[in-house]
């Protein structure tokens, strides 16, 4: 399993380091077996050695560069960072990132060997149209994207689950990753509203292969707590 924590623009620097620093307290406590994700804000990225691997929220195609408000691959190669999201929906939606973008992005840091976590979803008016329009708007997001790199991780979040409490039903969940999973055979982890009450149903499901949280991985005993599950 892949539990990942999507910790957005949250925690300082001093916050995050002792968050990253009593979550590895706790993976080597548990002696849990998962792979354990954490993806910082910007300014709080960090070097870290142990087994709770850090990742970056975002960085731009290039090494460094004109580019104001972005970092580059010279900004995570200092802190050794090897690992990106890429494609959320709050990037996609709020930030307005497009496809073409995404890929430019996917294809610069696929050729580094970076493990990349990208991410697929749908709002709402998209699923309540069906699951034909809702399926077809979730493969757009896969255009241009090689879905057989061998360090692809895809999370799918639904986008009006993220942040709302809202969650899909269990069914729901499961039928939507079968169908994904044959778009691809890289891990597949679920996100939207994922906490410590819910995360081992979902976990449970068939090709559910982890979770990414987000608000509830604020707290780092909560997401402990998710992990342990």
């Amino acid at each position: 399993m892949i539990i990942a924590a999507n910790l957005k623009t949250n925690l300082t620097r001093v916050d995050t380091k002792e968050y990253i620093d009593n979550l590895e307290k706790c993976v080597q406590t548990s002696q849990t077996q998962n792979e354990v994700l954490v993806f910082p804000a910007m300014s709080s990225l960090l070097a870290h050695e142990g087994k709770v691997k850090v990742g970056t929220q975002n960085a731009y195609a290039t090494k460094n560069g004109a580019f104001t408000g972005e970092i580059g691959l010279e900004h995570l190669a200092e802190f050794s960072i090897k690992t990106i999201l890429i494609g959320h929906s709050e990037r996609r939606h709020i930030l307005k990132e497009t496809q073409a973008t995404l890929v430019e992005k996917f294809n610069f840091y696929k050729e580094l060997g970076f493990t990349i976590v990208y991410c697929v979803g749908e709002p709402l008016e998209k699923r309540e149209a069906g699951k034909e329009e809702m399926m077809a708007y979730i493969s757009a997001q896969y255009e241009g994207i090689d879905t057989a790199y061998e360090n692809l991780i895809i999370a799918y979040e639904p986008v009006w689950a993220i942040g709302t409490g809202l969650t899909p039903t269990l069914e729901d969940i499961e039928a939507i990753h079968t169908d994904l999973k044959a778009k691809s055979s890289a891990p597949l982890l679920y996100g939207g509203s994922v906490k410590v009450a819910n995360a081992k149903e979902v976990l449970d499901l068939q090709n559910v292969d982890g979770v990414l949280v987000g608000s509830a991985a604020l707290k780092v005993d909560d997401f402990c707590e998710i992990l342990k599950n």
